[in-house]
């Protein structure tokens, strides 16, 4: 073992940069496996443990006070594999000689399936952020903002984009005359993602209007800028916003989000007879099991091919 093996936070450091250089982890990801670490390590040293020295049923004892706390066993589960793979790290580090956390099952979780919204209420969304987009009578501010929502909203529903891609496009994205985006997804892999033509209208009417407002936009970086440490527009304002228009459409706020209207853009084109192939990568899926949540779909779409062109046409649901 290393003289001076790092029994905490440190080590947790260095699992992290482990994950953003040899397997290009999101930031989104580090900042998750850093918050359920960090809790994970200051748990241990208020029982005077470390990660160097919990035991498989220390670990387990942890586990169970999430149990108790009552929180979701998605988030325990989420956490355990954090768990895991810091300890998986460590005993490759050679920093313990064991591995306490192999053995360690997480809680049974039933198969859930995407919320999503039907074709009918994506329709109402989208007519209730293009009302009044073209009104120059509404005030600057509020005639802004509207066509953001209404520039977000078509592009998320043209394209799956994760919400994180979607509110750091680059301003170039507005010129995508070719009628596709290059998105740089998870890990740094690129992928196509074509657009529709109301998509790539709402692009150029709303760059039109940021330019329009302000010339000197043309030289800033994002397509969404805003005052935010990133420059440019938040998820959580976007979200926002969104739960705000899905209410004037008479939506539930509780029933829509950004990745809502992703879970809605893949099941439409899967009903719509897309190979799961094509969807995984337009999602910018690296395993397409990941996808497969969404087999529910294509199994109602399987039974409705054979209910309707099986010469005996005798299927039951």
């Amino acid at each position: 073992m290393k003289a001076q093996s790092p029994a905490g936070p440190a080590a947790v450091g260095d699992f992290l940069d482990m994950l953003a250089a040899e397997r290009g982890a999101a930031q989104n990801t580090l900042d998750a496996y850093r918050r359920d670490l960090r809790d994970y390590v200051a748990a241990l040293a208020a029982r005077k443990l470390t990660p160097l020295t919990v035991s498989t049923q220390e670990i387990r004892d942890y586990l169970g006070d999430l149990v108790e706390k009552s929180l979701k066993s998605t988030s325990t589960a989420r956490k355990l594999s954090a768990i895991r793979q810091f300890h998986r790290f460590l005993c490759a580090e050679d920093e313990r000689a064991d591995d306490p956390a192999a053995i360690l099952e997480g809680p049974r979780q039933g198969q859930r399936l995407p919320k999503i919204l039907s074709v009918a209420e994506v329709d109402r969304l989208l007519a209730a952020a293009r009302e009044g987009i073209d009104d120059a009578d509404r005030p600057k501010l509020e005639l802004l903002r509207a066509n953001r929502i209404a520039c977000l909203l078509e592009v998320l529903y043209a394209t799956g984009l994760r919400v994180s891609e979607l509110v750091s496009l680059p301003l170039s994205a507005a010129a995508a005359t070719e009628g596709f985006l290059i998105i740089r997804g998870k890990g740094g892999r690129e992928r196509l993602t074509p657009l529709t033509g109301e998509a790539r209208k709402a692009l150029l009417a709303w760059r039109g209007l940021l330019l329009a407002q302000n010339a000197a936009f043309a030289d800033q970086k994002w397509l969404f800028p805003a005052d935010s440490e990133s420059g440019h527009l938040t998820r959580q304002a976007f979200a926002r916003d969104l739960k705000f228009l899905a209410t004037t459409a008479g939506i539930a706020a509780a029933r829509i989000s950004p990745h809502v209207l992703r879970h809605a853009f893949a099941s439409h084109l899967l009903q719509n007879g897309a190979d799961l192939r094509v969807v995984q990568e337009l999602l910018g899926h690296a395993d397409i099991a990941t996808t497969q949540i969404y087999t529910h779909v294509l199994d109602e779409r399987l039974k409705a091919m054979v209910r309707d062109l099986h010469p005996l046409s005798d299927v039951e649901d």
